[in-house]
């Protein structure tokens, strides 16, 4: 395999062109630092992190056996600045830098102030979860490795100080960008403020960094749901993002709310539409970096790495896996045949690792997307995933569940809203009554409201599929050692779907739900109780039903006596029956 090419600066593309509008730009995004706009920024009186000392060329990350891994090696004595660190992927992407290549330097993360608690405290809040317990044996001095810098991606400028700002521009080899906000019902404003405006404003950032490699994007399969076969192209929006960007400047909520439609079209929400814009940001205003944009699909619990499960948020399937093992959602508006396209997070994150090194190295002329999906290689539907979460649930139920654990697919509207009315809000008014009736305050309505209203955003994704084309994926996958490819495994047709889809099940119970498994006999028990509960309340709707009937009906007493009269001619029958053969 051929190694890394000669180089004697940064590895960014050849200058092409005048730059002078990017530097302007940056004029009037960077701080008041102190110096003249032509002067890197960086020289500073206290020494930053990036000047620590160490090895001036990587040591060879190598297994038990001795064999090299050429990716792990490269990200040896880098500076990574990443994004999004405190959210699901970012969390699993440092977890694997630091497993893998402890002798990394340092890794930058974007932090949102929160009031009580500090950003080193943060830190350490992040780290003492289960999920680092490998690292912490690897890489023992890993919170010394992690720098956290107070900013705040709202704002215009991500409100990052000037000392900051200086030690990441002058610091920083890699960006690996994964924040975003991943609410479908977001305000246009927020989404583009958060997947758009963020985004042009950390390119201009990478634009001023000496010594950076890589910039990686993180978007999403989704950002043109709106095409049933998507290649691995940027797809223009009709509206340029830098007019959607100056009108939300100007624009009050009442205008863009009355706008929004008409701007997404055919999407479905306006995640994806500014997850589209955002790529067209990084394809307009990449300039000469070395940039790269990965498309996830439905990003789902770790598939082996560090080990199988782990979970951390109720986004994607985890959320329905809770309302279903609990036994909130009793039906749910899907193509029970539509590809659930689920990707493992582990997996999203090691092709992440992997086209960081091949963009940093290999310097690809063009902007290269990588679709990290499943349903190409190892396609699993929704009524398969659906059988085996019940399964599972029905193996490891879940503690103080509302209702004995079911859920039947609906196809079309009228039985969706039947299912709806029968299943979960009639449950939900009883039990709030018998609330009330016991001097307590009535919540069930309100949950089942919202747990509704999170389903019907939903809808869209479970009743559909996609096909992506993933010629850079496999090539990428080509170009990996043996080595690599197992430890940055990110061929999904080695997938076995029932046992990823146990152990995400049990992920959510003990990760989420933080679920004792020894709790697992009185949980079974209680199901128990739930299954003789509803055995007897449809025996008692029935007969007060029949009962109504009967007494209204003449052609419904007819059948009764038919019913009974048949049952007694059978047992005097087989009464005489057994008296013969006696």
């Amino acid at each position: 395999m051929p190694g890394p090419p000669a180089r004697t600066g940064s590895l960014r593309k050849a200058p092409a062109g005048d730059n002078t509008s990017r530097q302007l730009q940056w004029e009037k995004f960077k701080p008041n630092l102190g110096m003249p706009s032509t002067e890197l920024p960086g020289s500073r009186a206290r020494s930053p992190s990036c000047l620590l000392t160490g090895s001036l060329f990587p040591e060879p990350c190598k297994n038990n056996g001795g064999i090299m891994s050429m990716i792990a090696a490269y990200y040896s004595n880098k500076s990574l600045l990443i994004t999004g660190a405190t959210g699901f992927l970012g969390k699993v992407l440092m977890e694997k830098l630091f497993r893998t290549s402890p002798h990394l330097k340092v890794i930058y993360i974007l932090v949102r102030p929160k009031s009580g608690q500090t950003l080193q405290e943060r830190v350490f809040q992040i780290l003492n979860s289960k999920l680092f317990e490998k690292v912490k044996e690897v890489c023992p001095n890993v919170h010394e490795k992690i720098r956290p810098i107070s900013a705040d991606l709202n704002q215009r400028d991500l409100a990052i100080s000037k000392e900051d700002m200086q030690e990441l521009l002058s610091c920083t080899n890699i960006i690996f960008h994964c924040a975003a906000t991943v609410r479908f019902d977001a305000h246009l404003r927020e989404a583009v403020q958060l997947n758009v405006i963020a985004t042009q404003q950390l390119l201009l950032m990478a634009s001023q960094m000496p010594k950076l490699e890589a910039f990686i994007h993180i978007s999403t399969a989704f950002s043109n749901c709106n095409l049933s076969h998507i290649d691995e192209v940027i797809y223009p929006c009709p509206v340029e993002p830098r007019k959607i960007i100056d009108s939300m400047e100007w624009l009050d909520d009442s205008i863009i709310d009355e706008i929004t439609p008409k701007l997404i079209g055919d999407r479905p929400n306006t995640y994806t539409y500014t997850k589209a814009l955002g790529e067209m940001v990084v394809q307009q205003e990449s300039g000469n970096l070395n940039v790269a944009i990965i498309r996830p699909s439905i990003v789902g619990a770790t598939w082996q790495e560090p080990f199988p499960g782990w979970v951390d948020n109720l986004n994607g399937p985890s959320g329905i896996i809770i309302a279903t093992g609990k036994g909130f959602l009793r039906s749910i508006k899907a193509t029970p045949m539509a590809v659930a396209d689920v990707i493992p997070v582990d997996t999203v994150v090691n092709l992440t690792i992997a086209v960081g090194w091949y963009t940093a190295v290999h310097r690809p002329k063009s902007t290269l997307i990588y679709h990290s999906t499943s349903g190409n290689f190892n396609p699993c539907n929704w009524y398969k995933m659906g059988l085996q979460v019940l399964a599972t649930i029905e193996k490891i139920p879940f503690e103080s569940a509302f209702r004995r654990p079911n859920a039947d697919f609906t196809t079309n509207n009228f039985t969706t809203y039947y299912w709806n009315t029968v299943s979960h809000r009639a449950p939900a008014i009883i039990y709030d009554f018998f609330l009330r009736l016991t001097g307590r305050k009535p919540r069930m309505m309100k949950l089942m409201n919202r747990l509704l209203r999170t389903i019907s955003m939903l809808e869209y994704f479970i009743n559909h599929s996609w096909e992506w084309s993933t010629n850079n994926t496999e090539m990428l996958l080509s170009e990996l050692s043996p080595e690599d490819q197992r430890v940055f495994n990110f061929d999904v047709r080695q997938l076995n779907w029932l046992e990823y889809i146990e152990n995400y099940v049990l992920g959510v119970k003990k990760y989420l739900l933080k679920e004792d498994l020894a709790g697992i006999p009185k949980a079974r028990q209680h199901l128990k109780r739930l299954r003789n509960i509803h055995y007897l309340f449809n025996t008692a709707l029935f007969l007060i039903i029949w009962r109504l009937l009967i007494a209204r009906s003449q052609m419904a007493r007819n059948i009764w006596f038919f019913i009974v009269s048949f049952c007694y001619k059978f047992i005097s029958y087989f009464r005489a029956s057994s008296t013969l053969k006696a």
